[in-house]
């Protein structure tokens, strides 16, 4: 750009403020303040709080109102034009805010910071401060009306530094904080795994053309933000002063990138609470090798956490699923999720569901009181962001006071039987002792039983507790019985009956009487004593002096005991904010045993067993099941087990699976990898008997899906899943691979499954169950040592074939294709069509000749005797010289009929 285009721009840019700024003077003060915080909002939805609403301008109204179907109304103008308006009740906005941050918008929430009798001080056209209390996205919520209670709400944040990266995430709800050193390469599996609902990240890795196509189809909210916000040395800074410590050191020990990463993440949650600091747990490294590597691929076919359709019914968590808190539920997710690799860890999972297996009373009894048991960990998040109210309070100390039995309850199971590391350290925190005691017991003399959900709308400290607030009461309860003898006086004294001493926020106190008996009370004896309010329709208002000062002295007495009720509220909010680290842990304590006890719960239900997880590369399960698949069997059916060994002394072995399609193939496939992943993640498994060596990466391509938005057909998404795979499998890995080759051309797609077959064995050589379509594979067993062939066990009977759903030794005679496409009802004249091409082309095959299928021979159909029509039929059987002329006649327009119908 020269120099005049850069003098023009300026001239121009000097032009726009200067026409901004005198159009900004001409506004009115209201307007002038709207558009100060609008900018503060950045390019969130404002909430502009007006009176009892929350009012939305301009085009934040147009698609608020669109999205959460509610009226769009003008109010007044603005620079020659109408503006846009919609608005939503304060008392009852989160159910609009949680619609709108469902469909990817995100809300600032603006607030009166005064009174507007402050206000009115500085002039009587004062506006009332405002300013944005709050930015509320997709991984920043707290609330219980906003969060799924089973499911985790994680926020992410991706920090890029040169050749190295790290992903911090954490749930706002609960404080929990991890962190992990990512790549291009495997931020997709650690994505799947963390399933954010927001991901934030540097606006310059947006547009990286190394991250651009990671980034895409992630599933989370993307907010960029200036890079300068990932900087590690104020990153330090942040989380030091987060932490109240002078070295990270004693959290462990974190990358530059790891550190910039969390440095970013409480900065940017710090950034949308605006003066609230939300409760973080220390931060704590979740390295890679500790858990069984899933990528994105592997947890969509296997539906571990979520179907693929983003359902939680009818994944491998549902079907495991029993706990019965929230939290419990979250912690068997971050198990499913991400099992263990670390067999000591696993063992002391598996340890504690045993015992509660083998002791069903202490598991009910458990489960009986976890079920009375509060949300402690998100009610704590609230209470330190300032947003948490007297409920919240009272769940603190109900599941402080639940924690004390079921800790008592465990130490005597203890004392007869040893609990086990796992169920004696959660125990262990279930009865911090001291402060959390005294406070619990304080909170239960403190709060009501019913309180409300709000501080500010006072009456939730129990009578009793506190002498100065019930003094307050007392006054304000004297005062109401004083206002009922007033209301009888004056009702005597002007002979009115129906008079009524009322109240509401516009005018306070008042005495209300009909518009017929008003004139009366304007006029003498009673005109210097009733002093006119308000004239209605059919009534009018009045107040006395003594009316007047009794409804003084309620305010004060009112404002006095809510005054007193709130002071007594931050005091135990602050209390309980002091002790927060021994409740968090009580609350983690809570939830390991709620998950324990109910994975020891769906073993007993579902005759689980402990799994032997170990070193080395065993894999031997006997009689397993799929845990998802024989829970949706109906009408009493029974799922047919079988054995999976693929291990034989210290070698792995592969499985060639060969059969029908409807065998059973892929659940075969799926159920053993599942069955691994219930292992590693603590639990007891399906089957006879299961003995396991650690699965370090696990990968499963069954299924296939096109991703038409990044242009990939079905065969090019099922090529990338297959050389993930081939790339990164290794000795320890477990592989499922189903029906590799089938979406291409058939010598090209056997091509491929051969030599990706043979590059299992030879190179990955990994555990591994391979099921194919193509026969040709089986030859391979003869060559590949560490190969054998199965197949899945079919019956034919009366010309039909029975799908037994059982897994043999040896590959499979036939796939009977045409047999089950007559199950699926394809038309019996191209089954019968189907049975003889397939017959030639055996033929043929077997004769080492060309594909018949383009042969003279094969191109009129000779060789199938055709079957006789309908018509043909009917004439076959007609007796025509017993027909009656009317009966002909009949049989000609039925022959008719058939012949005009094609039969």
């Amino acid at each position: 750009m020269d120099g005049s285009a850069r003098l023009e721009d300026d001239v121009t840019d000097d032009a726009r403020a200067r026409a901004l700024a005198e159009a900004r003077a001409a506004e009115t003060p209201m307007m002038r303040q709207y558009w100060e915080v609008k900018a503060d909002a950045g390019g969130a939805l404002l909430f502009f709080r007006m009176g009892d609403f929350y009012e939305l301008f301009f085009d934040d109204a147009v698609k608020a109102a669109a999205a959460l179907d509610i009226a769009l109304t003008k109010r007044g103008k603005h620079r020659g034009g109408e503006v846009s308006m919609c608005g939503v009740p304060f008392h009852s906005y989160e159910g609009y805010l949680a619609r709108l941050i469902r469909k990817g918008f995100k809300v600032a929430i603006c607030e009166q910071t005064e009174d507007p009798a402050e206000a009115k001080k500085r002039g009587a056209k004062s506006v009332v401060a405002r300013a944005v209390v709050r930015r509320v996205t997709p991984g920043t919520l707290t609330e219980d009306t906003l969060l799924e209670a089973r499911a985790f709400n994680h926020l992410a944040v991706l920090s890029v530094s040169g050749a190295t990266a790290a992903i911090a995430w954490a749930d706002l709800s609960t404080g929990d904080l991890f962190v992990r050193e990512t790549s291009a390469v495997g931020f997709a599996a650690d994505l799947a795994e963390i399933a954010p609902s927001e991901l934030v990240l540097a606006d310059r890795v947006e547009a990286d053309p190394e991250w651009v196509s990671v980034l895409q189809g992630t599933g989370a909210a993307l907010t960029p933000l200036p890079a300068q916000r990932f900087d590690a040395g104020g990153a330090e800074r942040v989380l030091k002063e987060t932490f109240a410590v002078a070295s990270l050191d004693g959290f462990g020990a974190f990358s530059k990138s790891e550190i910039a990463a969390l440095g970013a993440l409480v900065d940017y949650a710090v950034l949308t609470q605006v003066e609230a600091r939300p409760a973080f747990k220390a931060p704590r490294k979740a390295e890679a090798g500790r858990f069984m590597a899933i990528d994105a691929a592997t947890r969509a076919s296997l539906e571990l956490t979520r179907t693929r359709e983003g359902a939680r019914a009818g994944s491998l968590l549902a079907a495991v699923d029993r706990t019965v808190t929230g939290a419990g539920a979250r912690a068997l997710s971050a198990r499913i999720a991400a099992p263990l690799t670390d067999v000591p860890a696993i063992a002391r999972r598996l340890d504690a569901v045993e015992r509660l297996v083998a002791d069903s009373s202490l598991r009910e009894t458990l489960r009986e009181s976890l079920k009375s048991v509060p949300d402690a960990a998100r009610a704590l998040s609230r209470l330190a962001l300032g947003r948490g109210g007297p409920r919240d309070l009272a769940a603190i100390g109900l599941a402080a006071a639940r924690a004390g039995e079921m800790a008592d309850g465990l130490a005597a199971a203890g004392r007869a039987t040893p609990l086990g590391a796992e169920l004696e350290g959660a125990a262990a925190r279930l009865a911090p002792g001291g402060a959390v005691d005294d406070l619990a017991a304080e909170i239960a003399r403190a709060i009501s039983d019913s309180a409300p959900l709000l501080a500010r709308d006072g009456g939730f400290i129990a009578d009793g507790y506190d002498a100065d607030l019930d003094a307050a009461r007392r006054l304000s309860e004297y005062a109401r019985k004083v206002i009922a003898e007033m209301q009888a006086s004056l009702a005597e004294e002007t002979g009115v009956k129906a008079l009524k001493i009322k109240h509401n926020n516009v005018l306070g106190y008042f005495i209300e009487v009909s518009a017929a008996h008003g004139k009366a009370l304007t006029e003498p004896p009673h005109d210097q004593r009733f002093i006119h309010r308000q004239t209605m329709a059919n009534a009018m208002r009045f107040t006395t002096p003594e009316l007047s000062e009794l409804a003084g002295r309620i305010v004060r007495a009112r404002d006095e005991a809510l005054g007193r009720e709130l002071a007594l509220f931050e005091d135990i909010r602050a209390r309980v904010l002091a002790a927060r680290e021994a409740i968090a842990a009580l609350a983690d304590a809570l939830a390991e045993i709620d998950c324990a006890a109910g994975l020891a719960a769906y073993a007993d239900e579902w005759r689980c067993v402990r799994p032997v997880v170990e070193t080395g590369l065993a894999f031997d399960i006997r009689e397993g099941r799929h845990p998802v698949v024989e829970q949706a069997l109906e009408g009493g059916a029974r799922f047919a087990p079988n054995d999976c060994v693929l291990s034989s002394g210290d070698d792995a072995r592969l499985k060639l699976v060969t059969g029908p399609n409807m065998a059973g193939k892929s659940t075969y496939l799926r159920q053993n990898a599942l069955i691994a992943v219930l292992a590693q993640a603590g639990s007891f498994v399906p089957a006879k008997s299961a003995r396991l060596g650690v699965v370090d990466r696990l990968f499963s391509r069954v299924g296939a899906a096109d991703d038409l938005a990044r242009g990939r057909s079905t065969f090019m998404v099922e090529m990338i899943e297959t050389a993930a795979i081939l790339n990164q499998a290794g000795p320890s890995s477990l592989v499922v691979l189903d029906e590799i080759g089938r979406g291409t051309a058939t010598f090209d797609g056997l091509s491929i499954a051969w030599a990706s077959l043979e590059h299992l064995h030879d190179t990955n050589k990994c555990r591994g169950l391979f099921a194919t379509h193509y026969h040709e594979l089986t030859q391979l067993s003869e060559r590949l040592a560490r190969l054998d062939n199965v197949s899945m066990r079919v019956r034919e009977w009366k010309g039909d074939i029975v799908f037994l759903h059982e897994v043999a030794d040896g590959p499979a005679d036939r796939s009977y294709g045409v047999a089950v496409a007559r199950l699926a009802g394809v038309p019996p004249k191209v089954v019968k069509r189907a049975a003889a091409v397939l017959k030639d082309l055996e033929a043929d095959s077997a004769g080492g000749g060309a594909l018949p299928l383009f042969s003279a021979g094969l191109a009129e159909p000779a060789a199938a005797a055709p079957e006789p029509s309908e018509t043909e039929i009917r004439l076959a059987r007609l007796d025509v010289d017993g027909l009656s002329p009317r009966e002909a006649l009949n049989v000609l327009y039925e022959l008719k009929s058939l012949t005009e119908s094609g039969e």
